[in-house]
């Protein structure tokens, strides 16, 4: 490794922890110095892999040579690890959920800005090929205006893990997919929130949610439909989005999908009526013959780099951040929101820090 790369600390070396080695590596311009973790048998895991493993967090914030704290361990700590290395000097990447309430990250936001570090949350499902095709059909109106999206992830295996079956670590499905969905959804829509109505499922009996689905209303009449699942034997597709000249939809994440959209080429004739079970139905019939064509998704759109170039670019001075701290705080309103409207029964409105 070349002596210019700047060096980041992973603590915790779980799941995500290990991963993220894998792409720091891929990175080129970042270095993984070593690694913390509370448990023996993930620090001999992490020097197994070569990386060094710390003996405790104190370690690792004394050490000049550490430049950045990635932080993947659960979410209740994610506030405490965060300050401790802003006054040590360190900038963070923080994953996400980056904290378990607004109030939270708003404090983590001010001690970086206050300490003069970067503070910048891994939300990498921007970078998802399937969203980034349906951003580019939102962008680029490849069936005219988007106004309705439903955007979706469905599994049949529970909620994984053990912390992720916990209130007090931020456990739940609005916390673990749910950020990411509604990240999406904000990142792409250049609209205030008018509303949101939810629900959320607990058919497996843990205390935190193994589900939920949520309604957004923007101001500029776009409808969201988010949903995430865990007791799902059957699927429903990743992405289903109507336009005022077409319908897309895209299967999961081998990006099986297609768009059916009006033939303006061909004559516009009334639709065969078909029987539907003891019924006749014009309205519900298929469009008729040559009045619509089949499509392939389009290129997904491009961003600027990637996350960990661009978090590179951020402490260089040389690049804003994709992943803009504004965004991060909108979507924990937007998720607060979410939970106040399922247990309120209640559609929520004015919680969006939209535009300020």
């Amino acid at each position: 490794m070349s002596s210019d790369k700047h060096s980041v600390v992973i603590v915790g070396y779980g799941g995500m922890g290990s991963y993220h080695t894998q792409l720091i590596e891929e990175n080129g311009r970042l270095k993984v110095a070593g690694t913390f973790d509370l448990l023996q048998d993930r620090r001999s895991a992490s020097e197994a892999a070569g990386y060094p493993a710390y003996a405790s967090y104190e370690e690792v914030l004394a050490d000049p040579g550490v430049e950045v704290v990635l932080i993947a361990t659960p979410n209740d700590v994610h506030k405490d690890i965060a300050l401790s290395a802003f006054r040590a000097g360190k900038h963070v990447i923080c994953e996400k959920p980056v904290a378990l309430s607004s109030d939270e990250f708003i404090e983590m936001a001010k001690a970086a800005e206050e300490a003069g570090r970067v503070l910048m949350v891994h939300q990498n499902r921007r970078w998802d090929e399937d969203f980034r095709i349906i951003k580019e059909m939102y962008d680029k109106g490849t069936i005219g205006p988007l106004f309705q999206l439903e955007s979706r992830v469905h599994g049949a295996n529970g909620i994984p893990g053990d912390w992720r079956h916990v209130k007090e670590q931020g456990g739940g499905m609005l916390l673990d997919w749910g950020v990411h969905l509604l990240d999406q959804l904000l990142f792409m829509i250049d609209s205030k929130v008018a509303s949101v109505s939810s629900n959320l499922s607990f058919i497996l009996g843990n205390e935190v949610d193994d589900g939920f689905d949520a309604v957004l209303q923007f101001e500029n009449g776009v409808q969201a439909v988010v949903e995430v699942g865990t007791t799902n034997f059957i699927t429903l597709p990743r992405w289903y989005v109507k336009g005022t000249e077409g319908t897309a939809i895209i299967e999961d994440w081998s990006l099986t999908g297609r768009i059916v959209a009006r033939n303006h080429e061909s004559e516009r004739l009334e639709p065969t009526p078909i029987r539907a079970g003891v019924g006749l139905t014009k309205t519900m019939a298929p469009p008729s013959e040559g009045s619509t064509i089949t499509e392939a998704l389009p290129p997904a759109a491009e961003l600027s780099s990637s996350f960990y170039d661009n978090f590179t670019d951020v402490i260089e001075g040389t690049a804003e951040p994709i992943v803009k701290n504004t965004e991060v705080l909108r979507v924990l309103k937007l998720i607060e929101a979410i939970f106040a409207a399922a247990e309120t029964h209640q559609t929520i409105k004015d919680f969006d820090i939209y535009g300020k």
